[in-house]
């Protein structure tokens, strides 16, 4: 009788220890239309339009990004219009100026990430500081794309990257950002 309860506890032991080994389950990217909010400090949302998602190659989606531009209000800036939401903070979207595959896996999301460019500016400053570019770092989080505000600089995209089938902005050009200081710190697609 005793042998009999070690061998079942060894068992257990074995079959929870192979549960252990097993590799971890992959984040799923959504399919289907999502919504893109940014939201403040405060985790108040602002709806600024939707993204479906679609099977593509390679394992990945391809995707369609349809930013509501009537939510926006037209600045005219250092000589540009651009289309900015007004709150504390004028945070202007910035599209991404080159092609683009519109292709995403769930482990690697820049090009949306760079589709979903901004630039913030004080009210009461003049004109368009790129270098105050605003950049959501992407993650797969259940069924919702979570992004977080990060630094770039912006003119950075004054001319084309010589690969354009890298996405431009890498680890290196991207720096942590002040969120606490800013309205719309964090991105979420769901």
């Amino acid at each position: 009788m005793a042998n009999r309860a070690i061998r079942t506890l060894v068992g257990v032991g074995v079959i929870a220890g192979l549960g252990g080994l097993a590799p971890a389950m992959a984040a799923e990217l959504p399919q289907g239309e999502r919504t893109i909010y940014l939201l403040e400090t405060s985790g108040e949302p602002h709806e600024v339009g939707t993204v479906e998602f679609s099977t593509g190659g390679n394992g990945g989606m391809t995707y369609t990004l349809d930013m509501d531009l009537s939510v926006f209000k037209d600045f005219f800036l250092s000589m540009k219009e651009m289309k900015c939401l007004e709150g504390p903070d004028v945070w202007c979207f910035i599209p991404y100026p080159y092609n683009n595959p519109h292709s995403v896996t769930a482990d690697d999301l820049r090009w949306l990430e760079h589709d979903l460019l901004f630039m913030f500016k004080e009210p009461q400053t003049f004109g368009a500081n790129l270098w105050n570019g605003i950049y959501y770092a992407m993650e797969v989080d259940g069924d919702v794309i979570r992004g977080q505000a990060r630094a770039v600089d912006l003119n950075m995209l004054a001319s084309p990257p010589d690969d354009q089938t890298v996405p431009p902005y890498g680890e290196y050009d991207i720096s942590e950002f002040d969120a606490d200081k800013r309205w719309l710190p964090m991105l979420e697609i769901r």
